[in-house]
């Protein structure tokens, strides 16, 4: 017994490094209460230190505590991403003007960061139905606190109450979904309830009403976290009331572990496994709930409303936020085909989405702390007063776009290949469409930029050394993976192999 704590507790390092950050870091706040870098510095280091010990964990599948967590390579791929999406966050947060005005204390704000990110990795590991809801809650009560943290600004207490009706609202969903699972299977961990199923679902339509039912309700409970229609109606909102550093780290990380969790439940817990195994690279889905067609209506919806609505958006900030709902439908299309490939093509999208995504959502933030605007109305003639910035907000637009030779380009180019050879060209087609919708709303800021207000003779706007550094570093690996990609290509699809088989 003790011999198994202890190697579960060997391979948990990584989050429990983070929850000694958190409490060190709040130790440090009350103590060093006059110093503005200290806690900051703090949850780098643990952040840093965590990422380090993910990358040197084994390349095996284990179950940990009775098989509440898995430790695999899926999970540790999606703790990078969420531990690079902390770090990049906490960067952008030292010289963000709105967070640090007026004095104000910031010490738990990265605390709450670091909170959070543990949220998420546990997320992305949780392979028990338990395990998933407070991996869940533990992300959201941070994210709530974090989304109105700028009190003084208009509408971030507006965002942080409309955040935590909505959180309240899809836990009692998952809740409720998963009490009802528990109910017909007798297990909570995510394999168990794969091999208890075929039994329940030969008892007639009763039991498979009540799973479809039951997988229905813990599905929206997923898509609220991954801000899928039509579970998306506090992310605009939130998005534009809350701090950009927040905006951009729900946008990407809260995605990732809600991503991972989705595939890793959806995956396991109804897989026909009779048929075939996850580790042969193709799947088949138990009788009774088709969760495919569930995520086929999810996917084509969501892409579409998200990029239907931000055409009329006149925020930056909150164009960005309906891109990121269109964004989150492309991914889900890896989902759909029931293919390794599908999987690793949505984890290869992750990636190139952070650098790129975080590379807008950064200029804008740069933008808002020299003209104190956001208004795509505002940003004219920005092409001439800042020509580096605009050069690299292009290049983030048209790789979110996904034109060549963007990285952005190769994301959209294996998701839709995975579609292809699994027969779903409709699909395709519907995701190629609304690529082109998106190229609209881009295009019209880049109008504004270099093609409007270039008139006024404005002066130019000055860019600090570590702001241009930060830029280089999201620039370059957007376009880098877009002319190589295969070692992070061969990474994704290495880390699916053994997921759900601890």
């Amino acid at each position: 017994m003790t011999d198994r704590l202890l190697h579960d507790l060997a391979l948990m390092v990584p989050e429990t490094v983070l929850t000694v950050t958190i409490i060190v870091a709040l130790v440090a706040d009350i103590i060093f209460r006059r110093s503005r870098a200290i806690v900051p510095a703090i949850v780098m280091i643990g952040l840093t230190v965590a990422g380090i010990i993910v990358l040197g964990q084994p390349h095996e599948s284990f179950a940990i505590f009775s098989g509440m967590l898995a430790v695999d390579p899926f999970a540790s791929f999606f703790k990078v991403l969420i531990l690079l999406s902390a770090i990049l966050v906490v960067v952008f947060s030292l010289g963000f003007n709105e967070l640090n005005a007026n004095g104000r204390k910031v010490g738990e704000y990265y605390v709450l960061i670091a909170a959070l990110t543990l949220g998420m990795m546990l997320m992305a590991g949780a392979n028990n139905m338990l395990m998933m809801y407070l991996a869940i809650e533990l992300s959201s009560i941070s994210s709530y606190a974090l989304s109105g943290y700028t009190r003084e600004a208009e509408d971030a207490s507006e965002a942080s109450l409309k955040y935590v009706i909505y959180g309240a609202l899809s836990s009692g969903l998952m809740l409720y979904g998963i009490s009802m699972i528990y109910g017909l299977t007798g297990h909570f961990t995510f394999s168990e309830i794969s091999s208890a199923l075929p039994p329940v679902l030969e008892q007639g339509s009763t039991a498979s009403l009540a799973l479809m039912f039951a997988g229905l309700l813990i599905v929206a409970g997923l898509g609220y976290k991954i801000s899928a229609v039509p579970f998306h109606f506090w992310a605009p909102d939130v998005y534009e009331g809350a701090p950009i550093t927040i905006t951009a780290f729900l946008s990407v990380a809260s995605k990732a572990g809600g991503f991972a969790l989705m595939i890793r439940f959806l995956s396991v817990s109804f897989l026909d496994s009779s048929v075939v195994t996850l580790g042969a690279g193709s799947w088949a889905v138990l009788p009774g709930f088709d969760w495919r067609s569930v995520v086929v209506a999810l996917s084509v919806l969501t892409m579409t409303v998200g990029n239907l609505v931000a055409i009329w958006q006149n925020n930056l900030k909150r164009l960005l936020a309906y891109s990121s709902i269109a964004h989150a439908g492309y991914m889900m299309m890896g989902l759909v085909v029931l293919t390794n490939e599908g999987i690793s093509a949505i984890m290869l999208y992750f990636v190139i989405y952070l650098f790129m995504n975080f590379g807008a959502f950064y200029i804008v933030m740069l933008i808002a702390n020299k003209i104190g605007s956001e208004d795509i109305e505002d940003y004219r003639g920005l092409g001439s007063r800042a020509p580096f910035l605009m050069v690299a907000l292009a290049i983030f637009l048209v790789s979110l776009t996904g034109l060549p030779p963007t990285a952005g380009f190769i994301g959209k180019l294996y998701l839709f290949v995975a579609l292809l050879n699994s027969g779903w060209v409709w699909l395709a087609v519907v995701g190629a469409l609304n690529s082109v919708i998106a190229l609209y709303y881009y295009i019209r800021v880049l109008r504004n930029v270099f093609l409007r207000g270039t008139e006024q003779a404005a002066a130019p706007l000055q860019l600090g050394r570590l702001e241009g550094v930060v830029v280089v570093l999201l620039l370059v690996p957007t376009v880098l993976l877009g002319l190589y990609f295969s070692p992070l290509a061969a990474l994704a699809q290495a880390s699916t192999k053994m997921l759900g088989m601890p």
